[in-house]
């Protein structure tokens, strides 16, 4: 995965990327703003539009033009927060899995397919960074547009609650298989770079997940003697397991923990 500044731009013959102005430790260089269209094609599906931030939506209307639908991958405000603001602007329909970020009456669910003229957009259900998590495949392209499913540096949260693990850990599965069968050659994430070997960094996400379930069974035998009261567990295997990472993020860490943690006590 790519360490290189990145700034968005166009991908593939249908993908542009416009970049918010929110780079934080969860966000990495911002929010990426996807905007696709068939080459030729008047109008546009946008996916996430980001912070409400009037620069950044004057960017993303200057690039889509005409916008048929805007689409959402989850909920969180660093994708969806504009989403209302903008469909408005632009008189286009917000859809979404969670009833509650859409404007209009038509929501998203799995299986669905988008369409723009010519274009079309697949709905894949990604659960597992949150409940209401969606990616997008767009054959055409070859790409996988996968929102804070797959980062395009670095790894994801999963945020507990409203994230589980076991439906991530199946999330990524099923975007390895599409990505395997269908040749994608690439994922545009939600934050960070886009990735130019799509099953090679699903494999690299799975095989890290189960190696981070490994750490955190190694980290419990190792606490297991000693009297730890259960709301202080995921900080101190934070601690065991995250030694390494810098301790402004043990904070996200302690998400996963909790997930990873939940997962066990279900095995």
């Amino acid at each position: 995965m790519s360490a290189a500044p990145w700034a968005g731009g166009a991908f593939g013959a249908r993908g542009t990327c416009v970049l918010a102005a929110n780079p934080g430790i969860m966000t990495l260089d911002g929010t990426n703003t996807w905007v696709l269209r068939e080459p030729g094609a008047r109008r546009s599906i946008v996916i996430d539009p980001g912070p409400l931030e009037v620069a950044h939506l004057d960017a993303v209307a200057a690039a889509a033009g005409d916008v048929a639908v805007v689409l959402l991958t989850h909920h969180h405000a660093d994708h969806a927060e504009a989403a209302r603001t903008f469909g408005e602007r632009v008189g286009a329909p917000v859809r979404a899995l969670d009833p509650g970020s859409r404007l209009g009456s038509e929501g998203l669910a799995d299986g669905d397919v988008v369409t723009a003229g010519d274009l079309e957009v697949h709905v894949v259900g990604t659960p597992g960074h949150t409940a209401d998590s969606l990616s997008f495949w767009v054959p055409s392209d070859g790409a996988l547009l996968t929102g804070d499913t797959v980062l395009g540096r670095g790894t994801t949260v999963v945020a507990h609650p409203d994230g589980e693990l076991g439906a991530y850990l199946g999330s990524l599965d099923r975007l390895h298989a599409l990505a395997a069968a269908h040749e994608a050659t690439a994922i545009w994430p939600g934050h960070g770079p886009v990735i130019h070997d799509a099953v090679g960094a699903l494999d690299f996400y799975i095989a890290h997940r189960r190696q981070r379930l490994e750490q955190v069974e190694a980290a419990l035998d190792t606490l297991r003697d000693q009297e730890i009261a259960v709301d202080d567990l995921p900080r101190r295997v934070v601690e065991v397991v995250y030694a390494d990472v810098d301790e402004v993020l043990w904070g996200a860490a302690e998400l996963s923990v909790r997930a990873q943690l939940a997962y066990l006590l279900k095995r």
